[in-house]
């Protein structure tokens, strides 16, 4: 907003102001003199301080806007780093109106001057347009912000403007979120409304005790009477009975509403999970994606839940005492209520504070939870390392970290309840003796007055209530901005294709594609890449470590959007068909699969709808692992995610789960890794046996797999560099050629030139070496054998 405009309203204000007051103030009474009441002053009489105080909040108000004027740059910064001081300021004048007006009607049984009413009136309005105007002078930006304000003052200008609450996008205020929450109980409406009516009935039942209890009093003291004080105990036994059974109802309620709740927000944020893309399970830990399951959506649960009930009963209690409070005597009301505005302030500056703790504490959490779940599902790799006391020290500094927020919370929440009843304490002692004077001077009976501090207690009560499940409350609407963060978060890679043909002929095109994750997007891990696949043929993949073979998966299983290029599925490209029946046509083992906390028949007829036990049988025979499942104690029905499993064997159990598909399209990337030659033959068998109307893809550094394929493919650097079947590739040289060489010869690292001539039985007597690039069976007829050996430069 322009300074000239800011400074000509509150020029405007201040103008008002004052003359609104000097006219109220001098035509009351019938005239006043300000000379006269300034040599004989009255607190009691004279409202020469409320014109006072008038001046005085137009000369600040007048100061801040010279202080804008001249000096655009800084002065909104002043501005808004006063804004508690103003808020003070303004708080005490309209508290010291108050004393003002009981003061006046000590003198003045009736006050039924229309000009005081008048000034009464336009005190609290000038003061909220005081508030309002320092707020407009705060956001005031100069000319060189205005072209282009720094990414600070621009945040220092939005804090101010929304009322000194930092300004997040990706996060909503707690009230909208509150809401939000809410709305997710409406198919609970009727439950809702059962806990609603017995929290009315309750909060009533209470409120009329005090009352009643003043009756009775009145009956003893005053009137003598034992049929009038029986009676107001009897009315006060049944108004207990009844408000209990009311409450027991209301809590149980509240308490199942809340518990549905829970079961439907974890519903839908596990829902929300599933259906993102593979990149946000890339950028995000599992460790805290699992704490917004489970951690946070149980603290939305148990505080918000247990939270809102209570606030909810004492906002409904609190309502009815204050109605029999004014009732009583509105004189103690005001008494009582010069304190709340300044425990609404502290509880407002301790409650903003709060939240942003409790989300910090939530994320040292997150990552706390992340090391210990990292460390406990990697304790082999930890203990082969003998590191077990260097991991305990890493997740004890994570916890220090939650401890020194924690320490932080415990003096919050300790500065709190000292201000907070501080003030408490100032109300009630203010709330006696000036209770006892209108005893004493006639104005209410002492039953009442016993009543009104009964029900001062009962509402001290329900604001400290409320103030302490502040705090939990803006805790769990902490948690729940992070649940919805993720329920509300729509996957950047939707897989909306609809394509879904009655027959699939299987064959892959990649057309120069170009590819990069999204969490390494500097590096381009395939450039311009092309090949096919076609269908009743194998096709291998091969190539060092990091040359994009597993990249080229994730792209054909639609993992990952393409920065350039296409795949073609027959001719169309993979994006286009449905998501459900594009993995059902194409089918892919890992080389580390993953098994289910379920039965092997189960894990291998996983995600099929229906598949029979003869089917699951079949596919186990194929891939070699009928005998080792039958030798278990429970046989097809082993469960526990396969925990007595080793390596080979859940790899065949994977292998099982691709084959009862029978898909058109057969991906194994390492899939024979950890098994033994005679199962790798078996497996070879099935998978060679009927090739008619399958399409494979195989990425292996197993000599015996990649000799057999139909076509080689040679990745490096993300880029195709060979093509063509093992005897072209061999006969032509190049990196395949070195590959081969240095897995037959047991180099460890040697190029072509360091090869040295061999004989076959020294190759056949030779390491590992590199065999993690290719791996010699020695289940291969002796001719292949030849074949390989012959292939090396003499």
């Amino acid at each position: 907003m322009r300074a000239w405009k800011a400074v000509a309203s509150t020029l405007a204000l201040s103008g008002a102001d004052v003359a609104v007051t000097t006219l109220l103030y001098t035509h009351g009474q019938g005239g006043r003199n300000v000379l006269q009441d300034l040599r004989h002053f009255n607190i009691f009489n004279s409202l020469l301080d409320i014109w006072g105080g008038c001046l005085y909040r137009s000369c600040v108000l007048l100061g801040a806007a010279i202080g804008v004027a001249t000096n655009t740059a800084y002065g909104p910064r002043r501005l808004r780093a006063s804004r508690t001081f103003i808020a003070v300021v303004c708080l005490l004048m309209g508290i010291y109106m108050m004393v003002k007006l009981l003061l006046y009607s000590e003198v003045r049984k009736t006050i039924r001057d229309p000009w005081f009413w008048g000034l009464f009136a336009w005190t609290y309005v000038a003061l909220a347009a005081t508030f309002g105007l320092w707020q407009l002078l705060a956001c005031v930006t100069s000319s060189r912000e205005a072209l282009g304000p720094s990414s600070e003052s621009r945040a220092e200008v939005e804090e101010s403007c929304d009322g000194g609450t930092p300004r997040d996008k990706r996060e909503e205020a707690a009230g909208p979120t509150i809401h939000k929450l809410l709305s997710y109980t409406k198919p609970d409406a009727f439950f809702l409304g059962i806990a609603s009516f017995f929290l009315l009935v309750a909060a009533l039942g209470e409120t009329f005790l005090p009352y009643y209890t003043g009756l009775a009093i009145d009956g003893i003291v005053v009137q003598k009477s034992m049929d009038r004080f029986s009676t107001a105990v009897l009315v006060m036994s049944l108004l207990a009975i009844g408000s209990s059974f009311a409450a027991g109802i209301r809590g149980g309620v509240f308490t199942l509403i809340f518990a549905r709740l829970n079961i439907r927000l974890r519903n839908c944020l596990f829902r929300s999970l599933v259906s993102q893309e593979m990149s946000f399970f890339d950028e995000n830990r599992t460790g805290d994606v699992i704490s917004r399951l489970t951690s946070d959506t149980t603290i939305v649960s148990d505080l918000v839940s247990q939270n809102i009930n209570i606030f909810l009963r004492n906002v409904v209690k609190a309502t009815g005492v204050i109605f029999f409070m004014f009732s009583l005597s509105w004189k103690l009301s005001l008494v009582t209520f010069m304190g709340f505005p300044i425990i609404m302030l502290v509880s407002d500056v301790y409650g903003k504070y709060y939240q942003k703790l409790s989300k910090d504490v939530q994320s040292a959490l997150a990552k706390a939870n992340n090391t210990a779940e990292e460390t406990i599902s990697a304790m082999k790799t930890v203990r082969s390392f003998a590191n077990e006391e260097t991991e305990a020290n890493v997740y004890w500094q994570k916890l220090q970290q939650v401890y020194k927020l924690n320490k932080r919370e415990a003096m919050a929440y300790t500065y709190y309840v000292w201000s907070s009843g501080l003030t408490l304490l100032v109300v009630q002692v203010s709330i006696l003796y000036y209770g006892g004077h209108l005893v004493i001077s006639g104005q209410m009976t002492s039953g009442n007055l016993i009543s009104f501090i009964i029900y001062e207690f009962v509402l001290g009560d329900c604001m400290e209530s409320i103030g302490s499940v502040y705090s939990g409350l803006m805790q769990g609407v902490g948690a729940a901005e992070k649940v919805f963060e993720f329920i509300d978060r729509k996957p950047t890679m939707v897989h909306d294709g609809s394509l879904a043909p009655d027959h699939v002929d299987g064959k892959v095109e990649f057309r120069n594609v170009t590819f990069s994750y999204r969490t390494r997007s500097a590096t381009q891990v395939l450039q311009n890449v092309s090949f096919t696949l076609h269908p009743g043929k194998v096709t291998a993949l091969v190539g060092p470590s990091g040359s994009g073979k597993s990249s080229c998966v994730n792209i054909l299983e639609n993992f990952y959007p393409l920065q350039d290029g296409q795949v073609l599925l027959d001719g169309c490209p993979i994006n286009m068909y449905d998501h459900k029946y594009l993995h059902s046509v194409i089918s892919l083992v890992s080389q580390e699969p993953v098994l289910f906390a379920r039965s092997i028949a189960d894990n291998i007829s996983y995600g099929l709808t229906s598949a029979s036990f003869e089917s699951v049988v079949q596919a186990a025979q194929k891939a070699n692992a009928h005998n080792f499942i039958t030798e278990l104690q429970d046989g097809y029905h082993t469960g526990e995610k396969g925990a007595q499993l080793s390596g080979g064997q859940k790899q065949r159990v994977a292998i099982a789960r691709a084959l009862i598909r029978a898909p058109p399209i057969l991906i194994l990337d390492e899939a024979t890794s950890a098994l033994d030659a005679e199962s790798e033959h078996a497996i070879q068998q099935a998978i060679y046996g009927d090739l008619q109307n399958h399409t494979v893809l195989v990425i292996a550094h197993r000599l015996s797999t990649v000799e057999r394929a139909h076509n080689i493919i040679v990745l490096d650097k993300g880029r195709v560099v060979q093509q063509g079947s093992h005897k072209e590739l061999m006969e032509e040289g190049g990196l395949y050629s070195k590959l081969v060489q240095r897995q037959i010869l047991g180099l460890e690292g040697g190029g072509t030139d360091s090869v040295q001539p061999a004989a076959r039985g020294d190759a056949a007597k030779a390491p590992g070496g590199l065999e993690e690039e290719f791996r010699i069976d020695h289940s291969l007829p002796a001719v292949a054998q030849d074949d390989f050996t012959n292939a090396a430069p003499k």
